[in-house]
């Protein structure tokens, strides 16, 4: 068995497919306050969006950041269906439950579909989500 090397790989963003990288761009930076990489803001009205049809990357202070990737179809998945796995999802976490109760208004506003209501847990209050292209994600109090 070969030593691994001492330099290991290093994550620098989570990518999602999606069908329509600037729509999905455009609800997270709304959701998670981030910002466009330098050359993937959003072109004026009416101007041609090369970049929206390929590939955008969000990033923020101390933020992991988020990069949407242009693919010709996603199969959403069917959670809690197991019929079509998750694969990947995004926890996020708020401090108490009033901005649990104020986000779990504005992410459903955003686009994003409601798919699980714990709301009530004593333990983890938390709702899970779909967002606009189908990828689950949790937001919970911490």
């Amino acid at each position: 068995m070969t030593d691994a090397p001492t330099v290991r790989p290093r994550v620098v963003q989570t990518v999602l497919d999606t069908t329509e990288p600037r729509r999905l761009a455009e609800f997270y930076r709304e959701l998670l306050g981030l910002e466009y990489r330098a050359g993937d803001e959003p072109p004026a009205a009416g101007d041609d969006d090369p970049q929206g049809d390929d590939w955008l990357v969000l990033h923020g202070e101390g933020r992991w950041p988020l990069a949407f990737q242009k693919v010709p179809e996603v199969t959403p998945p069917t959670w809690p269906d197991p019929r079509v796995p998750q694969q990947l999802h995004l926890d996020m976490t708020v401090p108490d439950t009033a901005t649990l109760d104020a986000w779990h208004a504005r992410v459903q506003e955003l686009g994003a579909t409601l798919l699980l209501d714990r709301r009530d847990d004593p333990d983890e209050p938390l709702y899970v989500y779909a967002d606009p292209a189908g990828h689950p994600f949790c937001i919970f109090v911490a």
